[in-house]
């Protein structure tokens, strides 16, 4: 099974899935690869900023994502010691703190868009095992393997869209600055209880931030910072006391964390970095999202950047052709407005406890 298309996306999380849908919609012939057998099969951060309702607006993707769930936020509030002790509302212009949309909603609304159109394809189980390159060094294309059976891709434009830990960056052997935040993170998820209202509350636990998230369907994702290797020697102390500390931060959440969160095997673990490729396009191959620049979940930052990178090289190949685009001079100007959003995560970090002692 050998293919030939005019962009081959590797990756089909927000970033790759929605700029397959642009380029298709260009008619230019579009091959997403994904490496699960799965839509949005991992479990990520799931917020959507104003910067990210701003491009699904703009590409008249917004009403089809509602139409299958999102949640509005209305309000942010702070919390020590089991009691509130500041809330923050939406402007009126507005009028949330941030939307909650399932990255299966998402996924869906995206590729189902995409498939009006003949020039888009998309490939699950598949997994890229090398890039293909000409003599002069310019890639035409990958070696891929979907369920056992080995295949080609020839094109002129690879886009690797393929997360943190990108096959794509590797196999072209794009070095990459990681920098690690103090603290790993813990998921986990719980059904909220009656009278919740849509919302992003925050506390400190054990001098470690803890941030819980409404979800739809009734469901609350918490995020609690752990210091940075640290959960190895976590799981070997008594769980009881570790999670009594998330009750006593939130009291009413007492009768759902008691019947939801039993053990360690109720957390997913997640290393927290932040990264930035050291280039992040050449010789007919280019970077997206995570793949490109990793950033911390501070701020609900990375879903938006992948999709606003989308954005920005859809633009760019409707002035320039995929034979002579320009990635170097697209990435120079996007590295600046991500340079500048991972000094905010940064900050925002720094900063968080010193929030409470003042309001305190």
């Amino acid at each position: 099974m050998n293919k030939e298309v005019d962009v081959c996306i590797v990756g089909a999380g927000p970033g790759g899935a929605l700029l397959t849908y642009l380029l298709a919609k260009k008619d230019i012939s579009v091959l997403l690869l994904e490496r699960t057998g799965q839509i949005a099969k991992a479990f990520r951060g799931e917020h959507i900023n104003e910067e990210g309702e701003a491009v699904l607006k703009k590409h008249n993707l917004f009403h089809a994502v509602e139409k299958l769930g999102l949640l509005r936020m209305e309000q942010l509030e702070y919390w020590k010691n089991g009691q509130l002790i500041k809330t923050i509302l939406p402007s009126p212009a507005a009028g949330h703190l941030g939307i909650h949309v399932p990255q299966a909603h998402l996924l869906q609304a995206i590729l189902d868009a995409a498939q009006a159109y003949e020039s888009f394809q998309y490939c699950l189980n598949s997994r890229v095992t090398d890039l293909l390159q000409d003599t002069d060094g310019h890639y035409t294309g990958v070696r891929a393997v979907h369920d056992r059976e080995e295949f080609t891709i020839s094109s002129k434009l690879i886009v690797g869209a393929d997360g943190r830990y990108s096959t794509i960056r590797k196999k072209a052997h794009i070095k990459t600055d990681v920098r690690k935040h103090g603290y790993d993170l813990l998921w986990a998820r719980i059904p909220a209880p009656p009278g919740w209202l849509p919302s992003i509350k925050m506390t400190l636990v054990r001098e470690m931030q803890v941030s819980l998230f409404s979800q739809t369907n009734g469901y609350i994702q918490i995020g609690w910072n752990i210091p940075v290797g640290s959960y190895s020697l976590l799981q070997k102390q008594p769980f009881s006391p570790f999670v009594e500390a998330l009750i006593e931060a939130f009291p009413e959440l007492t009768e759902t964390i008691d019947q939801y969160i039993t053990s360690w095997r109720d957390f997913v673990l997640l290393d927290v970095f932040s990264s930035q490729a050291e280039n992040w396009g050449h010789n007919g191959l280019a970077l997206i999202g995570d793949a490109a620049h990793a950033m911390t979940p501070t701020g609900a930052f990375g879903l938006n950047s992948a999709m606003k990178d989308a954005d920005i090289l859809a633009e760019l190949l409707k002035k320039q052709t995929i034979d002579h685009i320009n990635l170097l001079a697209c990435a120079t100007e996007r590295k600046q407005e991500i340079e500048k959003l991972q000094a905010l995560q940064i900050e925002k970090e720094q900063g968080f406890s010193s929030q409470f002692a003042i309001m305190g």
